[in-house]
């Protein structure tokens, strides 16, 4: 028995056991908030000014081990930052819709009722009869409270603020993206009635750029969440060259929901300016914070040659009116033209993609702050009430 024992164990120290192979997605999970509390730029929203996971989404990160455990995993993680500009490249099919580009309801609470600030034009809500100022009273079945509660209890999440409770409603009410939704709701002076909506994901939308109206002297150019298209720049030169040199103009940026890129924004500012001229200001926080030295810069639009309309310009702006869309209205802003409408979307900063070093998983997150010229932020911009 001796012996026999013996050889075993000789034979464990000439065969020693296979170290564990490393877990690359478990790592980049852990990695995370090491990521986000350099990158991210709006710390200062969160407690004590530093990102953290919840036990929850600890233990949760220590089991993620493939592509789609740490796809769940960071949807959920960036939950945590109630910021709707901060979202994962990927997706699953049955993900939570993004907001505000896949929803049509602008939920916020007040004094503990969930009220539907904003409904947006022309989309399944609005035509299925959700009419702004509407109090919602079940979502997927359960009480708003409750469902906005379970939420983030889901995530390790106690106690929450107001503006934690609308970004979860918001979410709850544009549903899951594979799946139609159901919510109980009651509008000003009605009964309270059921409103079944599909998921935004399965509507066909206009793919054109943008319209073109006119209406007596006055000209509409409508956006249809096209700022991010090279082609929407052809499209708004065209529009432009049928207006008379001084007709007044309205720029409708109610539909841009998706943000876009400041190559489309400045050549659409650049026909109501005839010398460089300041329109948004960047700050850097993450350079800030690895060299010590504070970066913020100016960015200007320039006139385009051959290309310059004087007339009134007024620039229409809601809820879905998001990123480059708030971009383009508060430089618009700074140039002159009039800035009417409801509050816009309040996204947050200008996103990157950041990469996870051992996986390549990207995610976007709010990497600059961005201010009006007057120094104030892009995301506490007030238009002119009425349209």
């Amino acid at each position: 028995m001796r012996i026999f024992v013996l050889l075993l164990a000789l034979l464990a120290s000439a065969f020693p056991a296979q170290a564990e192979a490393p877990n690359k997605w478990r790592e980049d999970a852990l990695a995370f908030p090491e990521v986000i509390n350099a990158q991210y730029a709006y710390l200062d929203r969160l407690a004590g000014g530093r990102y953290q996971l919840t036990p929850k989404l600890q233990a949760e990160a220590e089991s993620v081990k493939d592509d789609d455990s740490l796809l769940t995993f960071a949807e959920r993680a960036l939950f945590l930052l109630a910021d709707h500009h901060a979202i994962t490249d990927a997706s699953f099919e049955q993900s939570w819709a993004l907001v505000p580009s896949y929803s049509d309801i602008w939920i916020e609470r007040k004094d503990g009722r969930y009220i539907a600030t904003s409904v947006r034009q022309q989309s399944p809500a609005e035509l299925g009869g959700f009419k702004t100022g509407a109090t919602l009273i079940t979502v997927g079945g359960q009480p708003i409270s409750d469902a906005v509660d379970a939420f983030w209890a889901d995530l390790g999440v106690k106690q929450i603020t107001d503006d934690q409770a609308g970004y979860a409603a918001r979410i709850l009410a544009a549903g899951r993206r594979d799946r139609p939704r159901e919510i109980v709701a009651q509008n000003v002076g009605e009964k309270s009635r059921n409103f079944v909506l599909p998921s935004l994901y399965t509507i066909t939308r206009d793919t054109a750029p943008l319209r073109l109206f006119f209406d007596g002297k006055t000209a509409t150019i409508k956006f249809n969440d096209s700022l991010g298209g090279s082609d929407t720049i052809a499209a708004f030169d065209e529009a432009m060259a049928q207006l008379r040199p001084e007709q007044q103009l309205v720029i409708d940026l109610r539909d841009t929901a998706s943000g876009g890129n400041t190559t489309v924004a400045r050549a659409i500012m650049g026909w109501f300016v005839q010398k460089p001229t300041s329109y948004q200001i960047h700050r850097s926080p993450a350079e800030e914070k690895q060299t010590g030295i504070a970066r913020q810069w100016v960015e200007q639009v320039l006139p385009r040659a051959t290309k310059y309309h004087k007339g009134k310009v007024t620039v229409l702006v809601g809820r879905w009116t998001g990123s480059m869309g708030e971009g383009l209205a508060i430089g618009m802003h700074s140039i002159g033209a009039d800035v009417r409408g409801d509050r816009m979307a309040h996204l947050l900063g200008a996103t990157d993609d950041l990469t996870l070093p051992n996986t390549g998983f990207v995610f976007k997150l709010p990497t600059e702050r961005l201010y009006s010229v007057d120094g104030s932020p892009r995301e506490r911009f007030v238009p002119k009430s009425g349209l």
